[in-house]
């Protein structure tokens, strides 16, 4: 699978390689509440989920969800994709960053980048975004990749009534 590198990262895909800094990143309180509990609590427990969530959309569509990494020294800082996501009609970006790293441009960089390879290599025009009504990062990061909010949402299974965006 290819690795993608901008400026000052590495967008390389994610593997069983990766589950300890998942279980990091996915336990972080600010992940927990505003993308929600994933219920992964052992490296077991998120390797699995690489596995069984993440490995099968790399596999039908040739990308999904990638590690995002420091060029200067490999360090993972953070995660970005863009997935495919039920309950919505358009693939869906999202992105997660450790907290030292939130706030300097990764995230912008990363999925800005993601996006436009996405579209000039897989030919997906459109996607779409959805963040809590209170994640006020994230909808002005959304914003800033060209999004617009459309509407608020409830996801298959769920209850807490969400943000969406769309690309035009």
């Amino acid at each position: 699978m290819e690795h993608f590198e901008t400026e000052r990262l590495i967008l390389k895909p994610a593997d069983q390689e990766d589950a300890a800094f998942f279980l990091q990143l996915y336990n972080m309180p600010k992940f927990i509440r505003f993308i929600g509990d994933r219920n992964l609590r052992t490296i077991e427990d998120v390797a699995h989920y690489i596995q069984n969530r993440f490995r099968p959309q790399f596999d039908k569509l040739g990308f999904g969800n990638y590690v995002v990494m420091l060029r200067e020294n490999q360090e993972k800082i953070g995660a970005v994709g863009i997935f495919e996501r039920e309950g919505l009609d358009v693939m869906d970006i999202g992105f997660s960053f450790l907290e030292a790293y939130q706030g300097k441009g990764y995230a912008y960089e990363s999925a800005s980048y993601l996006k436009s390879i996405i579209k000039q290599k897989y030919g997906v025009q459109r996607i779409s975004a959805i963040t809590s009504k209170d994640n006020y990062a994230s909808q002005t990061l959304i914003v800033k990749l060209g999004l617009t909010f459309r509407k608020f949402l409830t996801l298959p299974n769920e209850t807490e009534e969400l943000r969406y965006y769309e690309s035009d």
